[in-house]
């Protein structure tokens, strides 16, 4: 079957349509991302505005025509932290629902991680052992580890690089007071969580999920996308070390120029960065590997899951 996934997230409004079926590897058929950025049309009480709304049911417009265009049999549709936490969130998406007819499924931080978990899980496989999974998106950290497809931990943290960037480092570049106050910040919250995933044990294989891991690895000198999926692509506690105050003294345009930084993902980088060091150092992590899979294939699975053979 052709499915099609739509994931609005704090930045982006991402398409992502795949051929599958039961038991096989889903294989890409075409993406399409729309910058949203809905956390920046939040007002002071945390509603999503006018603007915003308008914009998020265009962006759910025009995804919906790309997925029939692209001959899609079945659209999943879920949206994140920045809907889940907007007071009101339920009549954005009863907007969307009665301008596209599309139903939007607002996950859960703890849904975010165990589907994460479950992506990176099929990805690496039962031979990676024992998992400790790091996600940090736009809104939100997700931690899970666990043996099996269903984490043992999880936790959802509201450390997404887009929401520190916005409540914490205002400057271009920051001041190092406000550095020095976000990495205070960030490591009280993580060291606050980290119990539950202490008490499993060490982890075999501890991964990195998202475009934040994917960048700051590219940094430390990764293989580009050019390379493949399967490329390994590592992230060292000591590369972070030596870019977060690189990262610190430069402007959004500076960092945009660097190997593998957007200029929509510029600003926020260093607040990943920052809050990547962080969860690695307290659980005295020396080195985490990337995975191309995260999210989206998460939900994807968790569908063909429930896929019976006649369906």
């Amino acid at each position: 079957m052709r499915l099609a996934v739509l994931d609005v997230g704090s930045n982006t409004v991402h398409l992502l349509v795949v051929d599958a079926h039961e038991g096989a590897r889903p294989l890409p058929a075409h993406s399409d991302k729309a910058e949203l950025r809905l956390a920046e049309h939040l007002t002071d009480d945390g509603h999503i505005d006018d603007t915003g709304r308008s914009r998020l049911i265009e962006c759910v417009q025009h995804a919906l025509e790309v997925a029939e265009d692209r001959g899609t049999e079945d659209l999943v549709a879920f949206a994140t932290s920045a809907l889940r936490e907007a007071p009101n969130g339920p009549e954005v998406l009863a907007a969307v629902r009665d301008e596209t007819g599309v139903e939007l499924e607002v996950l859960t931080g703890n849904d975010e991680a165990r589907l994460t978990f479950l992506a990176v899980r099929r990805w690496f496989g039962w031979s990676s052992g024992r998992l400790m999974v790091i996600d940090i998106g736009g809104g939100s950290l997700e931690l899970a580890a666990g043996i099996d497809e269903l984490p043992d931990a999880v936790a959802s943290l509201p450390l997404g690089a887009g929401r520190l960037t916005r409540s914490m480092l205002p400057g271009d570049p920051p001041s190092g007071h406000e550095v020095k106050a976000l990495r205070k910040h960030v490591r009280a919250q993580v060291a606050g969580q980290l119990r539950p995933f202490e008490t499993l044990g060490e982890a075999d294989h501890v991964v990195g999920t998202s475009k934040t891991f994917k960048q700051l690895a590219r940094l430390a000198g990764a293989p580009g996308a050019e390379e493949g999926e399967r490329v390994p692509r590592m992230l060292s506690l000591a590369d972070l070390d030596k870019w977060v105050p690189k990262l610190a003294g430069m402007t959004y345009e500076e960092r945009a120029e660097l190997p593998g930084v957007s200029t929509g993902r510029a600003p926020q980088l260093l607040a990943g960065a920052i809050v990547a060091e962080a969860v690695m150092a307290l659980l005295d992590v020396d080195e985490v590997q990337v995975c191309p899979w995260a999210l989206r294939e998460g939900i994807i699975l968790r569908r063909l899951d429930w896929i019976r053979p006649d369906d």
